[in-house]
């Protein structure tokens, strides 16, 4: 068993074949080339309150000629701006909170798999404690005494999740070490570290990048609960989740202020999963029957 590098022609071939994957992607194009181009898509600032516009329903077109195409909220901002906007912090927390509990989750199962003894039991007792304790109360307190932040926000959902990587890369890890490759290379004077980055991680990328694609949807979610509680970023920030809060006060007078982020929410989400479903058959069909 040698760590192979990934193949696009079979993955393109795979793709063909699954066409909610390619509706997946189809969506997180669009979501992302909305993300990066914001500024140039939308013509209204997303912060501009103009009360004089207020809560105006889609399609309306003020007397000074500017268009809404999604109504305007109770501040009298445009709808479809901040949704072009809020797609900037779902996609950057989501992601970055990802890479940062995957980086130090897959770390530190591969050492506590590869070395095991005290090691392994501090990293995986440590693990333990913090799984019991409900991961959305504890993102709360964090943040009820750190305050709202995105950086904040990305580190303590970063730190918050990266107990099911190191639980995943333990397992894969303490599998991996006895195979003969790499008994082999350590017979012949290979050192740990050489052993862990050239034989170890190579090899277990695959389960890790297919629990990550999961971890962005659920990662996104948390992000929308958290705005949506107030917990998550400033007010002046447009989020989705944020935005959902901010009209519910309005459902039965204005229920486009709640329907358009929820659907943007969905769609991403959707998006999101149905990617990592197909990724998980391509990379490692084995895992189907345990995540």
């Amino acid at each position: 068993m040698q760590a192979t590098a990934l193949s696009f022609k079979p993955m393109l071939r795979s793709l063909g074949r699954h066409r909610l994957a390619m509706f997946g992607l189809a969506v997180l194009a669009l979501v992302t080339g909305l993300a990066i181009f914001a500024p140039w898509l939308t013509p209204h600032d997303p912060n501009n309150i103009d009360i004089v516009v207020r809560m105006k329903p889609p399609g309306f077109t003020a007397a000074d000629g500017r268009f809404f195409p999604l109504g305007t909220d109770s501040l009298g901002r445009d709808v479809l701006a901040r949704i072009i906007f809020g797609s900037r912090i779902s996609l950057s927390v989501g992601l970055a909170a990802v890479l940062i509990a995957g980086t130090i989750g897959t770390l530190l199962g591969v050492l506590a798999g590869f070395f095991g003894g005290a090691l392994d039991d501090i990293i995986m007792r440590w693990a333990d404690i913090q799984l019991a304790f409900p991961f959305i109360l504890l993102a709360i307190s964090i943040l009820a005494v750190l305050g709202p932040g995105v950086e904040k926000l990305v580190i303590v959902l970063g730190i918050s999740q990266w107990m099911q990587y190191s639980r995943l890369a333990r397992a894969q890890t303490m599998a991996l070490r006895e195979y003969e490759f790499v008994v082999a290379s350590r017979s012949v004077g290979a050192s740990n570290l050489a052993l862990i980055f050239r034989h170890i991680l190579p090899n277990i990328m695959g389960p890790v990048i297919v629990i990550a694609s999961f971890s962005v949807a659920s990662t996104i979610i948390t992000e929308a609960s958290l705005s949506y509680l107030g917990l998550g970023v400033p007010p002046s920030v447009p989020t989705w989740g944020a935005m959902l809060s901010d009209g519910r006060s309005f459902i039965e007078r204005a229920p486009w202020l709640c329907l358009y982020p929820g659907l943007a929410i969905g769609f991403t989400v959707l998006g999101v999963n149905v990617v990592g479903d197909w990724l998980r058959d391509f990379l490692d069909p084995n895992l189907k029957n345990i995540l």
